[in-house]
C-alpha cells in the first residue's frame, strides 16, 4: 500500500511554512512537482536534528532529499559499492516497526515527516468485457492542504568511506496503519497521517519513542478530511507524470468520475 503518491510542494516554500531549514540544495535541481512518485525516487522528508556547532541547542527542523525505500545502516554493499539491491522498504507497519531489524533503530532516533498532496491506491472492479480491471484512486485533502505522513529514515555509508568521500545515502520509508471509515473500501491500510500538534513530539530525536502515536492510527476526524477520487489509469505507468494524473477520470457528475467526499 502507499506505493505511489503525488507531491507539488516546493522545499523552499515548505521551509518557510513549517519553520525549517531547506537542506535539499541538490545539483542538478530536482523537479518540485511530481505526480507519480514511485519507490527508489528521490523525495522530500522533514527531520529534526541538532546543530553540530551547538549540540546542546534544541533540534531544528530540516528538509532533506532522500531515497524512498529505506536502506538500513547495516545493509551490505555490492561489487559496485552501492547497497545490495533488494525489495525497497517503502512502507513499514506502524504497529510492528519498532520490533523489525530494518526499522527499530530508526524508530528510536530517526523519525521523519513525508509531505505529499495525496496517495494512490487501486481497487479491482468488474469491466464491461467481464474481465476485472484495476481502477486507480487518489486520496487527497479536501481543502487542498499538504498531508504529512509519519516516516522513518536512515543513513547508509559505503564500507570504508571516510570524511570527505561521497555523501552518505539518506533513505526513508512511510509508516502505514489500519484504514479508517470509507478509506477501507479502497484498501485496508493507509499512511499514518500526523497533524501539526504531533510533529514536534514525533520528530524529537531526544524523546522516547512516541508509542501512543504509533498505536493511535488515524482519527475519524482526520479521515473525514480526505477525499477519494477515481483517476486516469495513466498513473499505472511510472513513466507518466503531470497534473492530469490526479484529475477525476471523467467529468464530475458521472458515475465513475464523481468525487467521493468523506463526511
Amino acid at each position: 500500500m502507499c506505493g505511489r503518491y503525488a507531491t507539488t510542494v516546493d522545499p523552499a516554500l515548505l521551509a518557510v511554512d513549517i519553520d525549517a531549514l531547506d537542506e535539499t540544495g541538490s545539483a542538478p535541481p530536482q523537479p518540485t512537482e511530481r505526480y507519480n512518485v514511485a519507490p527508489t525516487d528521490p523525495v522530500l522528508a522533514v527531520v529534526a536534528r541538532h546543530d553540530r556547532e551547538h549540540p546542546d541547542a534544541s533540534p531544528t527542523r530540516r528538509i532533506r532529499r532522500m531515497r524512498w525505500g529505506l536502506v538500513p545502516a547495516w545493509a551490505k554493499a555490492g561489487d559496485d559499492g552501492a547497497p545490495v539491491r533488494s525489495a525497497p522498504l517503502f512502507n513499514a507497519r506502524a504497529d510492528t516497526a519498532a520490533d523489525k531489524p530494518a526499522f527499530r533503530a530508526a524508530v528510536k532516533t530517526k523519525r521523519a515527516l513525508v509531505p505529499m498532496d495525496g496517495w494512490y491506491e487501486w481497487t479491482t472492479e468488474p469491466a464491461a468485457s467481464g474481465k476485472a480491471v484495476k481502477v486507480p484512486h487518489f486520496m487527497t485533502a479536501t481543502d487542498g492542504s499538504t498531508l504529512f505522513m509519519a516516516g522513518l529514515w536512515s543513513v547508509w555509508h559505503p564500507p570504508g568511506s571516510r570524511p570527505g568521500d561521497a555523501p552518505p545515502l539518506l533513505s526513508c520509508t512511510i509508516l502505514t496503519t489500519d484504514s479508517v471509515g470509507d478509506l477501507q473500501s479502497v484498501h485496508d491500510r493507509m499512511p499514518l497521517i500526523l497533524t501539526p500538534d504531533n510533529w514536534d513530539r514525533w520528530l524529537d530525536p531526544d524523546a522516547d519513542v512516541p508509542a501512543s502515536l504509533l498505536a493511535a492510527g488515524v482519527s475519524e476526524s482526520v479521515a473525514a478530511g480526505i477525499e477519494i477520487r477515481t483517476v486516469s489509469d495513466r498513473v499505472n505507468s511510472v513513466r507518466n507524470d503531470g497534473p492530469d494524473l490526479v484529475a477525476p477520470a471523467t467529468p464530475p457528475g458521472s458515475a465513475v468520475g464523481e468525487q467521493i467526499s468523506l463526511l
